[in-house]
């Protein structure tokens, strides 16, 4: 329930969201392969500021989320909302987006996805959900439900981020912010 596909070593790795919660009470890790370069991966990853990409009947009121990239998504700036309950906290453009709730009545979270290149190709969607969770009995039912309504809900979301940017490569291509070319030095 705490971990689902990753490795012991990338469970050792420092995310962005230690940052944020150095030491949370509970810390979730996931991880899938993509078959798809680091830069389609990331820009499926900005489209986490208009959908969930889980089980939409339950997370995005019955609305399906986008099976094609939104323009200017890529655009990122700190306190951007992403799935109606985060807020953007840091990002590395091209490569990771740390989401954070506010302090909630049960608890609050910190999330770093981080996509990798994957050294004989493609990437790999690295997940880490940190959580602080409220004191007292209140927040028991979010302490015992937590990991396995993640596990659910994750699963789902990064199986859809993998398969839409596996099969969204020119889509993708056309998306990524061009790069300016500059003049030669002299």
């Amino acid at each position: 329930m705490y971990t689902w596909g990753t490795t012991v070593a990338e469970r050792k790795l420092p995310f962005p969201c230690d940052r944020l919660l150095p030491e949370p009470d509970d810390a979730l890790y996931r991880a899938v392969d993509v078959d798809a370069p680091v830069k389609t991966l990331f820009l499926w990853l900005c489209q986490l500021r208009v959908a969930p990409y889980s089980y939409d009947w339950l997370d995005n009121l019955g609305r399906r989320s986008p099976q094609r990239l939104t323009p200017g998504l890529e655009q990122l700036e700190a306190g951007q909302r992403f799935m109606r309950i985060f807020e953007l906290a840091a990002f590395e453009p091209g490569k990771s987006i740390t989401l954070q709730t506010g302090r909630g009545r049960f608890a609050s979270a910190v999330v770093s996805y981080v996509a990798e290149a994957r050294p004989a190709g493609g990437s790999r969607l690295l997940v880490k959900v940190s959580v602080q969770y409220s004191r007292g009995w209140i927040a028991l039912p979010m302490r015992l439900g937590l990991a396995p309504g993640d596990l659910v809900m994750m699963r789902k979301q990064l199986g859809e981020l993998k398969r839409l940017a596996e099969s969204s490569g020119e889509d993708a291509d056309r998306q990524a912010p061009k790069k300016r070319p500059t003049a030669p030095p002299g």
